[in-house]
């Protein structure tokens, strides 16, 4: 792995690197539930959102600067006493998958959780994605729901599976 490292993301270096990864995803997997591709300006706004939550965006690089993974977590639901509890994601470049660059990502991702207070992770994974279903598995995410049939895509309905981590963050939760 020395010859990759982790990086904070930013729209000027990753956006069109990101809008790549999640086109690629969308046109040839159940990784996102979208149908068409997103347009570049859809960047603009999803950094934004990031930016405004105080939410990190963690990529890896190769020694070139090209972005090989990335991944953030968002929002769970929108009311507040949500407030300790997010949604994250993580994709990595077609080229670049089983190398171990996902659980890079995602030890970076449950360490800025912790370090911002975070007491839940959730992840919603498309429940044939036996890969990224592995990787939560390994890193101690539980299942906790699936939901059948909620997707339809390709032809065919998709369940969506819940997977959870439990933090040991916030020390002091407070209501408000």
């Amino acid at each position: 792995m020395s010859e990759h490292k982790l990086v904070n993301c930013s729209f000027e270096r990753h956006a069109a690197a990101i809008l790549d990864i999640f086109n690629e995803a969308i046109l040839n997997s159940t990784a996102l539930y979208d149908y068409k591709p997103r347009a570049p300006e859809s960047m603009v706004s999803w950094f934004d959102t990031k930016h405004k939550g105080g939410f990190p965006v963690i990529g890896v690089e190769d020694s070139h600067g090209t972005l090989l993974a990335f991944g953030s977590y968002g929002t769970f639901r929108a009311w507040p006493a949500f407030k300790y509890s997010v949604e994250h994601s993580i994709y990595v470049h077609k080229d670049h998958r089983g190398k171990g660059l996902g659980n890079t990502v995602m030890q970076a991702l449950i360490a800025a959780a912790r370090q911002n207070d975070v007491h839940a992770m959730i992840g919603g994974i498309d429940a044939s994605n036996a890969g990224s279903i592995a990787l939560h598995e390994r890193l101690s995410f539980k299942h906790v729901a699936t939901l059948p049939e909620v997707g339809f895509k390709f032809g065919r309905w998709l369940d969506l599976s819940f997977y959870q981590l439990l933090l040991d963050t916030p020390h002091t939760p407070v209501d408000g």
